[in-house]
């Protein structure tokens, strides 16, 4: 299947660029104001990505860490906290790797949910937000290409066909 998506700059290009595919029987859908949303057609939003990739690496970063400052704690035997005792200084190290393990999680996790998980989603939701309109035809090469001949004529401010990998 692929994606042919182009970027209109008001409400009534989109609509006659929609009729005019419409007319040639090409199915599309508009986004934006008064159509559907991004999350309805399901373009993904990278600050919820990075959010869910944050979270799982937690889910193993902050344990692996506790283990590990606590490990490093015990094997060394420093006695960096001696208000803490010897148990202590162990749970001390622990939980100072815990947080080092939290660090990363949001740092490494968030970052790359940002700067991988986003695509192309990014830029078109921030069209969408400015305003614009989104037309997207989905189908096999011939009808997006068929589609991209007629979408031309209304000059769009940008027009990119996709494929999709599965």
């Amino acid at each position: 299947m692929n994606y042919l998506v182009a970027v209109l700059p008001d409400r009534i290009q989109a609509e006659a660029a929609y009729l005019a595919l419409e007319k040639d029987s090409i199915n599309s859908m508009i986004l934006g104001r008064g159509y559907k949303t991004a999350d309805e057609f399901g373009l993904i939003d990278p600050q919820e990505q990075a959010k869910k990739q944050a979270k799982l690496m937690a889910f193993w970063l902050v344990p692996f860490g506790f283990f590990a400052g606590f490990t490093f704690s015990f094997i060394t035997g420093l006695d960096t906290f001696a208000w803490a005792g010897e148990i202590g200084n162990h749970v001390v190290g622990g939980l100072l790797g815990a947080g080092s393990g939290a660090m990363g999680a949001v740092f490494v996790g968030g970052g790359v949910g940002i700067l991988v998980g986003s695509g192309d989603a990014l830029p078109y939701r921030n069209r969408l937000d400015a305003g614009k309109y989104l037309i997207v035809v989905q189908g096999s090469d011939t009808l997006t290409r068929q589609a991209t001949r007629i979408l031309r004529q209304f000059e769009p401010e940008n027009i990119q066909g996709y494929a999709d990998a599965k």
